[in-house]
């Protein structure tokens, strides 16, 4: 028996969403941060063999007091199979009050079939969490609020990130190695891998300062322009669905309802609309600054800060009184 719940107090597991820097993404450690009302977190690092050992100490900053590490070559040579076995394992011998998932595209997948397997409720989206298990979900784009709680079997829990800032709360941590087994024969195989080359610019999602276009950005001239900025800035780029499907940034800087929430201190929005899918993935964000040619554009309603002009003229002027500030 867990020493959490032989003490009274029940678990609630935390898979572990890593970087590609191997460090816990933000998602974890909001994750860690909201379950302590439910219970004790407890973290599942699922890798390769050491993986758990290089961000015991990290998970444990934000609570985890104990650390279930399922490690073998396996995880990585096939798709979510594998984990979701460790996780239905982990449910069936320790009775969790409840498990958490960052809901990215893998997370989701993840928390489904666990859900699944394990004949339990599924929630996704979740914002918030009280101490009864009802739990805050976003829906809609963000325009509703849900609260919605989990009635059948283990909650299984997708969480959204940027929905909270991530609080320490320092505890010892303990490394227990958990068996990982395959599903079965058919378990798709991975057997090939391409990794993108690392840029010069922080992760969309753990950016400090994000810098997005838009359909207001028109012609290849006008995103270097915007390059710039975000490199004056030490930002990361963003983008609307428009400067997407124009092929300004790759799939993986969507911002949005289907792409990344971001949580900076700072968002540039140049070009862009303001769209609601759009929006949503910016609510959480401390200070927007809209740059348009469009007085009407709904973005200055949700703006801090609106400039409205030309971007081949706004966006290098821009860059100008940064570096000249910095220097």
């Amino acid at each position: 028996m867990p020493s959490s719940e032989a003490a009274g107090v029940p678990e609630v597991l935390v898979l572990a969403g890593l970087t590609g820097d191997g460090e816990p993404t933000r998602a974890t450690l909001e994750a860690l941060t909201a379950v302590r009302v439910l219970g004790e977190p407890v973290a599942v690092v699922l890798g390769a063999p050491g993986t758990a050992a290089a961000v015991a100490e990290r998970l444990a900053r934000y609570g985890a007091r104990r650390v279930l590490a399922g490690e073998s070559p396996a995880l990585d040579a096939h798709l979510v199979g594998p984990r979701v076995g460790v996780l239905a394992r982990l449910v069936a011998d320790r009775s969790p009050a409840a498990v958490v998932v960052p809901a990215g595209a893998e997370g989701r997948e993840v928390a489904a079939r666990l859900a699944v397997r394990t004949g339990s409720g599924f929630l996704t989206d979740v914002v918030g969490l009280a101490a009864d298990g009802t739990a805050t979900r976003s829906a809609l784009g963000g325009t509703t609020v849900v609260q919605a709680r989990v009635t059948t079997g283990t909650p299984v829990l997708a969480w959204r990130a940027g929905s909270l800032t991530p609080v320490p709360a320092p505890v010892p941590a303990v490394v227990e190695h958990v068996p990982v087994e395959l599903s079965g024969a058919r378990e798709a195989r991975v057997t090939k891998r391409v990794v993108e080359p690392p840029g010069g610019r922080p992760a969309l999602a753990e950016a400090p300062v994000v810098v997005a276009v838009g359909r207001g950005v028109a012609g290849a001239a006008e995103f270097a322009a915007v390059e710039e900025l975000a490199d004056a800035l030490g930002a990361a780029i963003g983008a609307s669905r428009a400067a997407v499907d124009a092929g300004f940034c790759p799939p993986s800087a969507l911002v949005g309802q289907s792409g990344t929430r971001v949580t900076p201190r700072l968002y540039v929005a140049v070009g862009i609309s303001g769209a609601a899918q759009h929006w949503s993935g910016v609510r959480s964000a401390h200070t927007v600054v809209a740059v348009n040619s469009d007085p009407d554009a709904p973005v200055f309603a949700l703006a801090d800060f609106g400039v409205v002009g030309d971007v081949a003229t706004v966006v290098p002027e821009l860059t100008a009184q940064i570096t000249a500030r910095r220097a």
